[in-house]
């Protein structure tokens, strides 16, 4: 018999790729989605194939799913700028209820519970490079304490679940993802400059461009996310590319790798925006014998084609 495995967000950016690679590993594989951010299409290749379900629902209302389940994957939340900051309370409410109910379907069915944490649990970071063992530097009150804060909530609940039930769980803290599917107009920086780029816009900088940014491709983020899924680590768990480049850089060569004329616009730069940010990926190299093999470059050539190949996207 098949895994299960229950996709919270399975028709976001990310949730969409895991989904894929699980069924392509033999899950049987039920993707729970509002498409507040994420987007029917990002599935619909999955929908013909065996053993892929697709369910509409807010987790932040309920779960349910009948029948057996091996593995629950909490994705779901609004995870770039423009999301969270138009949806404050949304993203509260998936972080914290929402994660209450994926635990509660674990528990329930006795299966391994992984939770999608992130990099911004680290805020505006205070070490350099970023370990498991750092605390962070997060200002709650801030605009993106919706989103830093229901992560950090989210972990502490998670460890609460595996201290006081003994569920089986796992904490991924990912850095910065990238690859196709990502939405043109969701605010994060490599979608943002490809499309202005595509279009013969300048591209919008925010400050001087000198803050640091490490990018993971999404082929990479998921092996490790399926690696920790396989194992029995606890975490948290820096996932990311510890190739570390500025924003200012990346713009650079995205317009290099388009072939752009596009000028470079400086803008302002976002209240609490990290100025720093690169995985130590020391743990997952040693526990799960995980890290990037895809280049920074080869991961961008892919997501430029891709947009090119969805014109109607850019």
């Amino acid at each position: 018999m098949a895994h299960r495995a229950v996709v919270t967000g399975g028709a976001g950016f990310l949730g969409s790729h895991l989904c894929e690679r699980l069924l392509d590993e033999g899950f049987e594989v039920i993707c729970l989605d509002n498409f507040l951010t994420g987007r029917p299409d990002n599935v619909a290749q999955l929908i013909e194939r065996d053993g892929f379900r697709l369910v509409r629902c807010d987790v932040s209302d309920f779960i349910h799913v009948p029948g057996p389940v091996d593995a629950v994957l909490h994705f779901a939340s609004p995870a770039s700028p423009v999301d969270y900051l138009q949806l404050p309370i949304h993203t509260l409410k998936v972080g914290s209820v929402g994660t209450l109910h994926a635990l509660g379907l674990a528990r329930d069915k006795g299966a391994r519970f992984v939770l999608a944490s992130t990099s911004e649990v680290y805020g505006d970071p205070l070490e350099h490079p970023q370990r498991e063992e750092y605390w962070g530097n997060v200002n709650p009150v801030g605009p993106r304490g919706v989103y830093d804060e229901a992560k950090r909530f989210a972990e502490a609940l998670t460890v609460a679940y595996r201290a006081t039930h003994g569920l089986d769980t796992a904490i991924v803290r990912i850095f910065n993802t990238f690859g196709p599917r990502l939405r043109p107009n969701d605010g994060r920086a490599i979608p943002t400059f490809i499309r202005q780029a595509l279009r013969g816009e300048p591209l919008t900088v925010a400050g001087d461009g000198s803050q640091t940014r490490s990018i993971c491709y999404v082929d990479d983020m998921v092996t490790g996310i399926v690696s920790m899924l396989h194992s029995t680590h606890a975490g948290p768990l820096n996932l990311g590319n510890p190739h570390e480049l500025s924003v200012l850089a990346l713009a650079r060569w995205i317009l290099e790798l388009v072939g752009s004329a596009s000028d470079i616009e400086f803008v302002s730069r976002p209240e609490d925006d990290p100025r720093i940010r690169q995985p130590d990926i020391s743990q997952a190299q040693r526990l799960l014998g995980w890290e990037p093999k895809i280049t920074v470059e080869d991961g961008l050539r892919r997501t430029i084609a891709w947009f090119r190949d969805h014109p109607e996207l850019v």
